[in-house]
Parts: structure tokens; sequence; C-alpha cells
């Protein structure tokens, strides 16, 4: 019993707060964090239209381009949004679980007592 003490208020509790890091790797591996932050301003799917000889042909290149990057900028902006949430809720549970940790032995114990009362 004693040894389960010292590791469950120490090292135990240790690792559910190392696991904050894990955690939210996964979710920027997931989310490709990464790739995501270097192509923000990139095409949307490749999407791009070679200019022409005329003006109006450069101008609606232009114009396309610019309504691809701006598609692949709003879609890859939601994307870091969606992890940026993740992230945030995933440290709650975390924080949750850090101040519950220490609580979890009492409660079994509370839990036999109230049985053998009860």
């Amino acid at each position: 019993m004693r040894v389960f003490l010292l590791w469950w208020y120490g090292d135990g509790w240790a690792a559910v707060a190392k696991s904050f890091n894990r955690r939210t790797a996964n979710v920027a591996q997931v989310f490709s964090v990464n790739q995501l932050l270097s192509t923000l301003f990139a095409p949307w799917r490749r999407i791009i239209t070679y200019p022409g000889a005329s003006l109006e042909e450069k101008f609606r290149a232009w114009t396309d381009n610019i309504f691809s990057r701006t598609i692949g900028f709003v879609i890859r902006l939601f994307v870091l949004l969606t992890a940026l949430i993740m992230t945030i809720f995933i440290a709650i549970l975390t924080l949750i679980e850090l101040i519950i940790w220490p609580l979890l032995p009492l409660g079994i114990i509370g839990g036999v007592v109230a049985g053998l009362l009860w």
C-alpha cells in the first residue's frame, strides 16, 4: 500500500502532468498544424490560373489566384482554430484530472466505507 501511495502522489501525478505535452503533440499531428502554418497563404488545392497574353487574361488569372489563396487561407484558418480549441479543451481536462487525481484513493476508501454503512 505504501508503494502505491508513493507512486500515486509522486510519479503517477507527475505523469498526468506530463501527459499534457503528449496530448497536445497528438492534436498538432492529427490536424497537421506545422504543414497548415507553412502553407497558410498557398492556393486552395493548388488551383492556379496561369496568365495569358492579354491584359484581361492577366487580370482574370490574378483575380482567380487571389480568390484561390483566400479560400485556402480561410479553410486552413478554420482547421487551425479547431486545433486551438481542441488544445484548450485538453488543457482544461488535464487541469481537472490533476485536481481530481489526489482525491481518487480517498474516494475508493470512502466508497467502501459508505457501502458498509448503508
